[in-house]
């Protein structure tokens, strides 16, 4: 595995987790050394259905939406790769052609689109498998607070 993270073998980062149902899938992945987003693993930890497949990428809905969101997909790197340099240049193009799909086929009036790369403590992420987020904010729900995207781990001793 190419990986940068202080353990090679780290899959997720369980200070990464944002909800205890994620924390604890999240143990099981460790406890089991899986790749939760690698093809071979990829349908015991994740139930959403897929959306769509392609030859290098695959969108699905998150587990786990953010808050205040209307659709947080993911499109997740068929390949295992942590960093954006692992990618195949046709990777890029078929990627945008997914996003703009989605966002036609789906109708999206507006929202943003991640990628978090590379060792977890500077990209927050909870799986370190490379994949991209598209989020639309439900900007109409009651109470709505804007939807932020964490980048950096709090190195802060607890």
């Amino acid at each position: 595995m190419t990986n940068s993270t202080s353990s090679p073998t780290q899959f997720v980062d369980l200070d990464n987790a944002r909800v205890e149902e994620q924390r604890q899938v999240m143990a099981e992945i460790i406890k089991a050394g899986h790749c939760p987003f690698c093809a071979e693993n990829l349908e015991k930890y994740h139930h959403q259905p897929w959306m769509k497949e392609g030859k290098y990428w695959l969108v699905t809905t998150n587990s786990w939406p953010y808050e205040n969101t209307q659709h947080h997909l993911l499109l997740i790197y068929k390949p295992h790769a942590v960093r954006l340099a692992e990618l195949e240049p046709a990777a890029g193009q078929e990627l945008f052609v997914f996003l703009a799909e989605l966002e036609k086929g789906l109708a999206l009036p507006g929202g943003g689109f991640s990628v978090r790369f590379g060792d977890t403590n500077y990209s927050a992420g909870s799986v370190n498998h490379l994949h991209a987020q598209l989020i639309v904010p439900d900007i109409t729900r009651p109470g709505f607070k804007p939807v932020r995207v964490k980048l950096g781990k709090d190195q802060t001793p607890a």
